[in-house]
């Protein structure tokens, strides 16, 4: 009988131990070390240099043209950089609650709408409430086989027989294998199965959609393994009490990164925000404090309504609350205004909102912010003709501003709901409707209008 070897395996990061020990000497977390056996047969020996394969020149390989399998969600689509490709493995995360089984539904109805094999396993559901939510999607989402199993070994041999061109797992925790230790979800179960799994697909041409959960930080759960065994990693995103989702891509071997896919929830499921932009700015106030930023979101540009509240605080250390943008860079964006625009928030609490639950993270936001925190401050609003202020650009330290990429295309996206001039940094060449300051002590000095009692402030080339 072969020797049992045992070893610890950190849930967190993965670390192997050799002991026990009560934090893991990875990731320095406590109690996350779980034993794990296997056997210790003899260790393979390498292959004679004989039968060594022979490594071939890139020149010399043949890149076969592989055609993406289109889901029919454009903006799912739009993120994976075209469709799916056969024989890859896309795995998809998301706090509980958000769509993630909708919106893989959607996808594998349209593909058996379309004459695509398909199949749906379900590890944390029962067929029957699979069904439930299926029949909200339409009579193509029954027609989608099922299979309720968390066995991975039925899971595999169901894969070889079936032979589907799209396959989606929800989800990847809840696979077991008998041949390992550990409950389901546990390091090396998950590992096992990703794995498994992957063969599988590679071997048979099966584009695998991978449902992962994620942890309380956000972050995808499991072992980092996991995601360097998948082509493409999705983020599925959003605040549970309001409508919009936004996906976007982490990781993405056939596709770029920078694209990103705006659904709404509705009571049919997901619908598709093809013109983001057309919502926001009509939902946009008006009133001081709020401007419109004109930002980029991969290829394609997005109008967005930044807010913001500046309101005397009672405590002695003031709040400084970030919805929607990183609290760092507001924390930024407020040192600039006090050093370099003389605008004194030290006593004041200062609330900034990306309205709709949209998730801004470019440079560019820095110059909307300012503005909209000048215009809470100052109770003075920044529309004009009945039409709010557009902006964009980025805030260097000294008070400048720096230009940001793709100029033109913002401002085109702000001219056709007619929101023009658009405030930004000057670029390299004259883009047409864009008002260009150098610094922000002159993008202020533009857009607000110092009241009788202020000093106004100095403009700036």
């Amino acid at each position: 009988m072969a020797r049992q070897e045992a070893r610890y395996i950190c849930q967190e990061c993965g670390q192997v131990a050799l002991t026990w020990s009560g934090r893991c000497p990875g990731c320095r977390e406590w109690n996350t070390l779980v034993e794990a056996r296997q056997s210790g047969g003899a260790r393979k020996r390498p292959a004679p240099a004989g039968a060594a394969p022979r490594p071939v020149p890139l020149r010399e390989v043949q890149a076969p043209d592989v055609e993406r399998l289109a889901t029919g969600v454009d903006e799912l689509d739009r993120v994976l950089g075209g469709g799916l490709v056969p024989g890859s493995l896309v795995l998809l995360g998301g706090s509980p609650g958000i769509g993630k089984s909708t919106l893989t539904g959607m996808a594998l109805a349209n593909l058996a709408a379309a004459g695509v094999e398909t199949l749906y396993v379900s590890g944390e559901e029962s067929a029957s409430q699979v069904r439930l939510r299926a029949e909200r999607l339409g009579d193509a989402a029954l027609s989608v086989p099922v299979l309720a199993e968390t066995s991975l070994e039925a899971v595999l041999g169901t894969l070889e027989s079936e032979r589907p061109r799209a396959c989606v797992i929800d989800s990847i925790q809840t696979l077991h294998s008998a041949e390992m230790s550990g409950a389901a979800g546990s390091v090396g179960q998950v590992r096992e199965a990703a794995a498994a799994l992957a063969e599988v697909a590679k071997r048979r041409a099966i584009a695998l959609i991978l449902v992962g959960h994620v942890t309380k930080e956000g972050s995808l759960a499991g072992p980092r393994v996991l995601e360097h065994l998948v082509d493409c990693v999705l983020r599925f995103g959003g605040e549970r009490e309001r409508t919009y989702r936004t996906l976007r891509a982490l990781k993405n071997r056939f596709g770029a990164t920078s694209e990103v896919g705006v659904f709404e929830m509705r009571s049919g499921g997901l619908t598709e925000v093809a013109d983001p932009s057309a919502r926001f700015v009509e939902e946009a106030t008006r009133q001081p404090g709020s401007v419109v930023l004109a930002a980029m979101e991969g290829s394609r540009p997005v109008l967005v309504e930044v807010q913001a509240l500046v309101a005397p605080s009672e405590l002695e250390t003031p709040r400084r609350i970030a919805s929607g943008i990183d609290r760092n860079r507001l924390s930024l964006v407020l040192a600039v205004l006090a050093r370099h625009a003389k605008l004194g928030l030290g006593g004041a609490d200062v609330f900034v909102n990306v309205a709709g639950g949209v998730r801004v993270d470019e440079p560019g936001a820095d110059l909307a912010v300012a503005m909209a925190v000048a215009s809470a401050h100052r109770r003075l609003p920044l529309a004009s003709g009945g039409r709010p202020l557009a902006c964009f650009g980025e805030l260097g330290l000294t008070g400048e501003l720096r230009y940001v990429g793709h100029p033109e295309q913002r401002v085109a996206e702000a001219r056709r709901f007619s929101l023009a001039p658009v405030l930004g940094p000057p670029g390299g060449e004259p883009t047409e409707g864009l008002t260009a300051h150098a610094s922000l002590r002159g993008a202020l000095a533009a857009a607000l209008k110092p009241r009788p009692a202020e000093a106004p402030l100095e403009r700036a080339a």
